[in-house]
């Protein structure tokens, strides 16, 4: 099975090595106490750093699409992807330069190792098969990016700019989410 890159797995990891080792929530606060804890541990530089992963990930995905894809509609969509979040990413790039915010990884950074093992994944599928794959990486990719924005990501950031443009961004990717989900109904899968 497709494993999927998930900038959700990125913001879970941070969240986990976020909390000290003696933190024990009360039980009936633990999900308000793991999602204070994610915001105080994402600072802007980290979120820029996972911002940028993700974005760099679906390019090397729908770049793959665009030249493996079996249908045209497949290798349309990879090319359309990858040009968009290109550009997403060099905004993103250019705003954290002109706001003095160096990007920095989380350590380990789990969003590097699923977006490997998702692109290798996929480098070994061909055909309808790759069309599929890549169909349901993309929606489920994007579903997990549209949640880790919403809920973990945006109400972490400190920076009033750098939060407007996120928040500017989530549309793309919800319109990458219903583009991708309208591909596989159109094709069947």
């Amino acid at each position: 099975m497709l494993k999927m890159v998930s900038i959700a797995a990125v913001v879970g990891l941070a969240s986990a090595f976020a909390m000290p080792a003696t933190y024990s929530p009360k039980p009936h606060h633990a999900k308000t106490a793991a999602a204070a804890a994610s915001r105080r541990a994402l600072d802007d530089a980290t979120i820029v750093a996972i911002f940028d992963e993700a974005n760099t990930a679906d390019i090397e995905t729908s770049g793959l699409a665009e030249k493996r894809g079996s249908s045209a509609d497949v290798r349309a969509l990879g090319k359309q992807f990858a040009h968009d979040h290109t550009a997403v990413r060099q905004q993103g790039r250019d705003l954290a330069k002109k706001l003095g915010v160096k990007p920095t990884k989380p350590n380990p950074d789990a969003g590097a190792t699923a977006a490997a093992a998702a692109l290798k994944d996929l480098r070994s599928k061909h055909g309808a098969e790759f069309d599929k794959a890549y169909l349901a990486h993309e929606v489920a990719y994007h579903q997990s990016v549209i949640d880790a924005l919403n809920n973990t990501l945006i109400p972490a950031i400190q920076n009033a700019e750098l939060k407007a443009f996120v928040q500017k961004i989530v549309p793309a990717f919800e319109g990458h989410l219903a583009a991708a989900k309208n591909l596989q109904a159109k094709l069947g899968q």
